[in-house]
């Protein structure tokens, strides 16, 4: 009879306590239910007019307008907040929510990235979006949370091309000697050496300067890029390369990502998916618009041929096969297969 007792003040203990969580707002879980106030800091390398940025703005516009202001998104460009990779250790300590980098500087906490970063992989953005949306890109955002980030979709990017101040790049031996910009990432730095280039990584925040300087003959990012960060004011050259093919990863701190009610999480991806939808969208005719830009902007523009980029191709097929070996191959050919089909 004591025993029985005990269990049914035990059980209406419990009862109180879960009722009173609910009417806290907190759910049995442990997680909170609805919409709470809240704040995200949201930063990024790139200027607020470029596409990425036009987009940024974008997200922050449908999160405040589906949580009417209770959750308020503070918007950093130009590197405010650091690099890609500062940035990105702040997610996983937890001292800021969201930055949306180019996948190549995560190579090395998650190498699948690098399947990515393999030149003249794409042939059309179209091509991109068909692998990054399906199984293949949803695989590689998977292995994030284990680094207390969560991927919450792809933006672009866009293809990278070739200024320099030396001459235009019109064959596969006008690549010797240039010393290039490249980012942080493996498979760039190891293809340009191949090409006979000097590769040189450094910040996005220092490349002007550099250019300014001629510490570096040249680099390489997406017309957009090009046109929004005026390296026209010190480039002469410009090689429409389409070599590789960048995507972003919107990224969300997990330790931020955890405290999120379903409601707040299902808000969180369809504001990412729709702002990155927007963001392919502008990307695409900004670099149209870039193009005629530059021109404009007195640049010597010239386009790669792909009779010369079948010659870098054979060139750089041994840093692919170590890399595809590396990245994991089995998502490599999944990758391959999936570009085959596309094509037919």
């Amino acid at each position: 009879m004591k025993n029985w007792k005990r269990t049914m003040v035990g059980l209406l203990s419990a009862s109180l306590l879960i009722l009173g969580a609910c009417s806290a707002g907190q759910s049995v879980s442990g997680g909170e239910s609805g919409i709470q106030e809240r704040t995200i800091k949201a930063g990024i390398g790139l200027n607020e007019d470029h596409p990425e940025g036009q987009a940024l703005m974008k997200f922050k516009e449908i999160v405040e307008e589906k949580t009417d202001g209770k959750i308020k998104v503070q918007t950093y460009f130009a590197s405010q907040l650091g690099d890609d990779l500062q940035m990105t250790e702040a997610l996983k300590s937890g001292t800021q929510e969201v930055t949306i980098p180019s996948t190549s500087p995560l190579v090395g906490m998650v190498k699948e990235f690098g399947l990515f970063d393999f030149p003249f992989l794409f042939n059309s953005e179209e091509e991109a979006d068909a692998v990054l949306d399906g199984e293949v890109g949803q695989a590689v955002l998977e292995k994030l949370p284990e680094h207390n980030l969560v991927g919450l979709t792809y933006w672009e990017n866009g293809f990278r091309n070739i200024t320099n101040s030396k001459h235009p790049i019109e064959t596969a031996e006008d690549f010797k000697g240039l010393k290039i910009r490249t980012m942080q990432n493996e498979v760039h730095l190891e293809a340009f050496q191949k090409m006979g280039a000097n590769p040189t990584p450094m910040a996005f925040s220092e490349v002007f300067t550099a250019l300014e300087s001629k510490t570096v003959d040249g680099q390489e990012n997406p017309l957009a890029t090009i046109e929004s960060n005026k390296f026209y004011e010190v480039q002469d050259y410009l090689s429409v390369t389409n070599h590789v093919y960048t995507p972003f990863v919107f990224l969300m701190s997990k330790t931020f990502w955890d405290k999120l009610s379903d409601e707040e999480k299902k808000i969180m991806k369809d504001a990412a998916v729709e702002a990155g939808k927007y963001n392919r969208e502008i990307n695409r005719k900004a670099n149209e618009e870039s193009l005629q830009n530059l021109k404009d902007q007195g640049m010597n523009v010239n386009e790669f041929s792909n009779e010369e980029k079948e010659k870098v191709q054979e060139q750089i097929q041994p840093v692919i096969d170590k890399f595809a070996k590396q990245f994991g191959e089995d998502l490599f050919n999944q990758m391959t297969e999936q570009l085959e089909e596309l094509r037919q």
